[in-house]
């Protein structure tokens, strides 16, 4: 949590100070959320090779993660579990090719997860507004503390304002997008008492 307010303290006052407001607000939705649901068009950038899918994705705390391809028509029905770290997918036999992404071992599979962890405890470098086509919007950047800008991975979120849904989300490899997600549909379900 002081690795949140550091930055969030520095960021100024006004207009920052809202932003500050409504990044605290939605990594206390995402952390008390019981259940997540939606849609994504997913893009992996190889470099030499870039794969587009179309993702459903549901998930419970308890039960992780499903992620079931639906585009191209070659893997759809491809499907996913993602549970304590494991992975599982399935499809009559056929396997989707996934190397990874960079060093780490950053794969299309970890897209999803790998943004739910920055925004449930990733350490947040950025925050404010911008403009993403023509609406504003609250943009996150998560990375290590003690890297700069464009260095190792980082995790850009992009938040509709005043819906609190994420539109879009990208992982960075030293300064080059290597997963995109843009979100047509994402739901998170907060527990009911």
């Amino acid at each position: 949590m002081i690795g949140l307010l550091l930055p969030l303290a520095l960021c100024g006052c006004g207009g920052a100070d809202s932003d500050n407001d409504l990044t605290l607000e939605l990594r206390s939705d995402f952390l008390s959320r019981e259940a997540i649901s939606g849609t994504m068009d997913l893009t992996a950038d190889y470099g030499q090779r870039v794969y587009e899918y179309t993702v459903e994705f549901s998930g419970t705390q308890k039960d992780g993660l499903t992620l079931v391809i639906t585009a191209p028509d070659e893997v759809a029905g491809i499907t996913a579990k993602i549970d304590a770290g494991q992975t599982f997918l399935t499809f009559d036999g056929v396997q989707l090719e996934t190397g990874p992404l960079n060093e780490e071992g950053l794969s299309p599979l970890d897209a999803l997860p790998a943004l739910l962890t920055a925004m449930e405890s990733g350490y947040i470098a950025e925050t404010g507004s911008e403009l993403l086509g023509d609406q504003e919007v609250l943009r996150i950047c998560c990375r290590e503390p003690e890297a700069q800008p464009g260095q190792g991975l980082e995790t850009v979120l992009w938040f509709d304002k005043a819906q609190k849904t994420l539109l879009r989300g990208e992982l960075r490899s030293d300064g080059s997008t290597v997963i995109q997600c843009v979100f047509s549909a994402f739901i998170l379900q907060q527990p009911t008492n």
